[in-house]
């Protein structure tokens, strides 16, 4: 891969969709293994300016000249102020917010244009998916209101107040830290952010997923209560910063147990830039090109060097007194955030990534057990009752993943995601294009950028195969070839992708593009049954050894329940050449209330000429 041109898909652009599906999906995981999605080197560099530019240097600028610690590039002197972390997390939390920190940009399928976000929540008449619209009063419809768009954008100002505002002197500070310079943010600012995340997200929970408020919600719910915690207030904060960070890591290391886990980290890695060599690429696999099942390379890297130090080294840091074994210990969690942010997964979530790194430093080298600031020295009662309430939705959303979706479960990187895949009968799919948006799906607007079609459809059939190359994946397109006898004729797409041009954002997460978001765009677009259909499975609960998956068509609802089991699902190879995985069938809607429209297959794609240049991503097709 060059700097401007990536590496698509070594295929007849002519000929290739004419192929069978499976032989489609064979032939791009293969690619994967050695190119990712074959982006050029300039994409990935995109995002490193944004951090740079954005991230880093406008908001250390913002944070730093408000709140009287010297300049940004004085590190020495702020670095472990309270109120720099503290204003930190809310210009994190607003860049999330308005869309343009995690799933930012053409790795996560948004071309054009690149934010999602703020472009559909600001906008009434766009989608909204309340989480509970029957339980919780005000908040039935799909529609977002003008009202919706008013309380987003107070949120926006909310969460960006305490980031320009100084901070103000604190006693309870100075006594606990008297070379602190900075005060704190005031209290009083925490509360409408929180106030607003909680009633926007229970009318949309695609902005409450996408603002991560279980990541940074419950840092700044301390923020806020900092001033009726007592004489011992400092100390209960930072105790309480460390314990919300110590349960991300150790919930999401926990998460990684099983058999998933082991099937994210080859994909992840042939997807970086920054791996040099196509042979350490292959390496993560059994014996390419075979066998693209994870090898022992891939188990150890994922459960070794991901699961334990995960949880190991959050379990030394918080009670280590030993200031050489925490910086040791914050410098491998660094290194470990950083390896995420250097592979640029799909969720693109580098932000977040940055904002953990600088917390390991800042929580466990900047205020040591030892010197004061471990747990035995908090308030008892405060330690407890923030285990209980961080652990709570991890403990419930991996017993009961139907009931939590899986960012509160802290399940990032973990592989065991409620998943789907989206199929449409020939010539059905623009039907979406009366959805309310400011975009198209994601070939519409490959060919809005220059790509001829054919082209633009093999780039997103990539993504199809990216899924095939996880464990649910292999379930997913077992159960369309189930239920679509002509599956090679239809389009298919990765529900993560098709969600995010309908809503805004995609975050690895089902929960998104569930049966909810299904009866949201029939109402709109009236799919004829058997045009559009969907196959959609739960997280695997931890345990259980099966997934519990729903097959969909848009027009009659639920048509068929089942489970898999996980094993048969892993022991697969991504193409399915023994032909589709066990299901067992819970429960089938009688056919004789379902209707197969039968669509005739139309001419393949005609090969536009190419262009000169192929923009955006990809380099030229070799035949």
């Amino acid at each position: 891969m060059g700097f401007k041109n990536g590496a698509f898909p070594p295929v007849d652009v002519e000929t290739f969709l004419d192929r069978p599906l499976l032989e489609r999906v064979r032939t791009l995981a293969l690619h994967w293994v050695d190119h990712g999605f074959g982006s050029p080197k300039m994409i990935p560099t995109t995002y490193v300016v944004k951090l740079l530019v954005l991230y880093i240097g406008l908001g250390l600028t913002l944070i730093t000249l408000t709140s009287g610690v010297g300049m940004p590039w004085q590190v020495d002197r702020w670095w472990n102020e309270l109120v720099v972390y503290e204003k930190l997390v809310f210009w994190t939390m607003l860049l999330e917010t308005v869309g343009v920190a995690g799933s930012w940009g053409p790795i996560a399928g948004k071309f054009k244009p690149m934010t999602g976000g703020a472009l559909f929540w600001a906008r009434p008449g766009t989608v909204r998916m309340p989480p509970w619209p029957s339980k919780v009063p005000l908040t039935g419809g799909d529609s977002r209101t003008p009202l919706d768009a008013v309380l987003y954008l107070a949120l926006l100002a909310t969460l960006l107040i305490p980031v320009v505002l100084p901070g103000i002197a604190s006693p309870a500070l100075k006594q606990a830290m008297p070379d602190a310079v900075g005060g704190i943010v005031d209290p009083r600012l925490a509360i409408a952010p929180i106030v607003l995340t909680i009633v926007l997200g229970l009318r949309d929970k695609t902005i409450f997923i996408a603002a991560r408020a279980e990541q940074y919600g419950p840092a700044i719910l301390l923020f806020g209560v900092v001033g009726l915690l007592g004489d011992n207030a400092i100390v209960d904060l930072i105790v309480g910063l460390k314990l919300v960070i110590f349960s991300v890591w150790v919930a999401a290391g926990v998460s990684k147990f099983g058999k998933h886990f082991a099937n994210v980290v080859p994909p992840m890695v042939s997807n970086s830039p920054c791996i040099p060599t196509r042979w350490l690429r292959r390496k993560h696999y059994r014996n390419f090109p075979d066998d693209i099942r994870p090898s022992g390379t891939a188990k150890t890297v994922a459960h070794l060097l991901g699961t334990t130090v995960e949880i190991a080294t959050p379990i030394v840091l918080l009670f280590t007194t030993n200031t050489t074994v925490a910086l040791l210990g914050a410098v491998l969690m660094v290194a470990f955030h950083l390896f995420i942010v250097s592979t640029f997964p799909l969720a693109v979530p580098l932000e977040w990534n940055l904002l953990f790194a600088f917390a390991a430093v800042f929580l466990f080298v900047g205020h040591p057990a030892g010197n004061g600031w471990s747990v035995f020295d908090a308030t008892p009662w405060f330690v407890v009752a923030c285990l209980v309430v961080l652990f709570f939705f991890p403990v419930l959303g991996n017993l009961r993943p139907d009931l939590v979706a899986f960012t509160p479960s802290m399940r990032q990187y973990a592989g065991n995601w409620a998943s789907a895949l989206w199929a449409f009968a020939p010539g059905t799919e623009d039907k979406l294009d009366q959805i309310v948006r400011p975009t198209r799906n994601q070939v519409r607007q490959l060919e809005a950028m220059g790509y001829p079609p054919a082209v633009a459809e093999i780039t997103m059939q990539q993504t199809i195969a990216w899924r095939s190359m996880h464990s649910q994946g292999r379930g997913l397109f077992s159960l369309l070839i189930n239920h679509i006898p002509d599956i090679d004729t239809w389009t298919v797409r990765e529900g993560e992708f098709a969600c995010n041009s309908i809503i805004g954002f995609n975050f690895g997460d089902g929960h998104l593009h569930d049966v909810s978001l299904i009866r949201a765009i029939q109402r709109r677009c009236n799919f004829e049954p058997g045009e559009f259909i969907v196959a959609w499975v739960e997280s695997q609960p931890i345990h259980k050894s099966t997934q519990s998956y729903k097959v969909i068509d848009a027009a009659l609802g639920v048509i068929e329940t089942g489970t898999w089991n996980v094993e048969d699902a892993v022991s697969a190879q991504p193409w399915l050449p023994d032909g589709p995985i066990p299901t067992n069938v819970t429960w089938r809607q009688d056919d004789s209330t379902r209707v197969r429209r039968r669509v005739s297959t139309p001419a393949a794609p005609s090969a536009a000429p190419m262009p000169e240049t192929i923009p955006a991503f990809i380099s030229e097709p070799r035949a």
